[in-house]
């Protein structure tokens, strides 16, 4: 049994810089008297932190940071060649939005700001968790809130994170009323080192513990998850250190320089330094790659950072698989199923499907060919009895009228299916995976190579995550690098933060040309909310 984190949502009510501020509103569900709220150290724990936590997933459209749609995963994944959302008919049109992500016309797409809002408004609960934390500290002087502070800092560096990956420049206020100075928005460097220091600043108070287990810090921040989002930062340094990204030009990582436990390091040290970290703390990676993605998945060696999920204790959704299967595979699975996402070609390329020699990882990552029932292996058929068949090379942007409009598209699998779940498949047993170990490795193996340090360790750690899952050995260049983190990580939200780092996001690929705004590089982040814009004075992304 999963231990279980109640939260109680709190009476406070923010006021806002007037009602337009949309990431600034409070939406609590309950209300309890602040007096009440915060009278012991667990009840400031429930009530400051535990909502925070809660939402890291979601279950409702743009909340969370995984599991629900029109939010932080989409647009880090159908804006890529990793993935896509075809039109089929009457079916995913939805105003063109898909379209419109998949091209890169991020203008178009409506649900931009609705991401915006639920970060930021993750970002004012910490701020309102840290207040409410040095309010009780000041009345119970003997009562030790270190951990509760650091961890409320770590929860807002890691949605601050995510909001600048996605919109570059970001706001860095610090309360939970700011004024429109403190809303404007910072430069991307600025906002980058001010999450960095943050991190460092706190890691030091996280519990020394693995957060995905069951237990006291089941789903909470801890000091490998802080580790893990520094190796991340670091990682694209060259990407977060540019406060000009229609320039073509951008920081030089080994010039950029970093303090790592009192040693000056530079960029791709500091990646390696951290990565260490986690490997020395006893991560590794798990027996079987399929461990990770279990409905029983906590145990895995390998886990860093999930989002818990329980068909009981939790309201998160896990709406991927959800969104992809056809109709007549979900229901043979218990499911609800809505025939959209799938993988583009470029995806079944990279892992050779139709080839001799197709990566391990292919049957574990997609549904493809012809489709039978995970636990009874049932052949799966349509309405009219014959087989059902996915055509992994036959997508397109729209494949509207043709013979596969239906069909057309590998289906996400990864996950195993819960045939215990409810809300037609969507609340479910199976922790929704953030950061993992085999990440870390492949992180470690690029800042090596970055560095100019290609050969044995490089190798090594690249041969780590290959042999795992039965492939041979490779030689690690940057190349193999990035196509092994499509391999090893799809449907796992790090596509277009990938992409970006290998400048290889606004390329070119089957069904999306490359448009001018990507020859300008204004694609690389999303626009700002024009409300945001309004009540801080600043101006918009260049570009939109």
């Amino acid at each position: 049994m999963k231990r279980i984190i109640k939260y109680i949502l709190l009476v406070t009510t923010i006021v806002a810089l007037g009602s337009c501020n949309k990431f600034l509103e409070d939406e609590p569900t309950d209300r309890i008297p602040a007096d009440e709220a915060y009278k012991t150290v667990n009840d400031l724990w429930l009530n400051a932190l535990g909502s925070i936590y809660n939402n890291i997933g979601g279950s409702t459209a743009s909340q969370g940071l995984q599991g629900t749609a029109r939010g932080v995963w989409d647009l880090n994944t159908f804006s890529t060649d990793e993935a896509i959302i075809p039109t089929r008919g009457a079916d995913w049109y939805d105003g063109g939005i898909w379209q419109n992500l998949f091209l890169h016309r991020f203008g178009n797409v409506d649900f931009t700001g609705d991401t915006w809002n639920y970060l930021f408004r993750q970002v004012l609960a910490c701020n309102r968790a840290l207040e409410r934390i040095d309010a009780f500290a000041a009345k119970n002087p003997d009562v030790d809130v270190t951990v509760m502070l650091a961890e409320a800092r770590t929860l807002r560096a890691m949605f601050l994170f995510y909001a600048m990956d996605l919109y570059g420049r970001v706001p860095l206020f610090k309360n939970t009323n700011p004024t429109a100075q403190e809303l404007k928005l910072q430069e991307r460097s600025t906002a980058f080192r001010h999450i960095v220091d943050e991190l460092q600043d706190a890691e030091w108070e996280l519990p020394i513990a693995r957060s995905p287990r069951l237990g006291e810090y089941y789903g909470r921040m801890t000091r490998p998850v802080a580790w893990f989002l520094l190796a991340k930062l670091l990682l694209n340094a060259e990407v977060y250190a540019d406060d000009d990204w229609t320039d073509s030009t951008h920081p030089v990582g080994s010039t950029l320089t970093w303090t790592v436990d009192g040693s000056t390091m530079n960029t791709w040290q500091a990646v390696i330094a951290y990565c260490e970290k986690i490997s020395s703390f006893g991560f590794t990676l798990a027996p079987d790659f399929i461990d990770n993605f279990t409905i029983n998945n906590e145990e895995s060696p390998e886990l860093i950072f999930t989002i818990p999920m329980d068909i009981f204790n939790y309201s998160n959704r896990f709406t991927q698989q959800f969104r992809s299967l056809h109709y007549n595979h979900a229901s043979a699975l218990g499911l609800n199923g809505e025939n959209g996402p799938c993988a583009t070609v470029e995806a079944m390329k990279a892992f050779g499907y139709g080839t001799d020699n197709p990566d391990s990882r292919l049957p574990w990552t997609y549904y493809y060919d012809e489709v039978l029932h995970d636990k009874t292996d049932a052949v799966v058929t349509l309405d009219d009895g014959t087989p059902l068949v996915y055509y992994p090379m036959e997508v397109r942007l729209d494949v509207s009228n043709t013979a596969y409009e239906k069909t057309a598209g590998a289906r996400m699998r990864k996950y195993e299916i819960d045939l215990a779940a409810m809300s037609d498949g969507q609340l479910r047993r199976n922790d929704i995976v953030l950061f993992r170990y085999a990440d870390v490795l492949l992180m470690q193996c690029e800042a090596l190579l970055r560095d100019g340090r290609a050969g044995a360790d490089a190798d090594g750690l690249l041969n780590a995550v290959r042999s795992r899952v039965g492939m041979d050995d490779r030689t690690a260049t940057l190349d193999n690098v990035l196509e092994e983190r499509m391999l090893e990580l799809a449907w796992e939200g790090w596509r277009r933060n990938d992409l970006i780092r290998f400048g290889q996001f606004t390329r070119s690929y089957t069904d999306r040309p490359q448009l001018s705004a990507d020859v300008n590089g204004y694609t690389l982040v999303f626009p700002i909310p024009g409300e945001t814009l309004t009540a801080s004075g600043s101006a918009q992304n260049p570009g939109y």
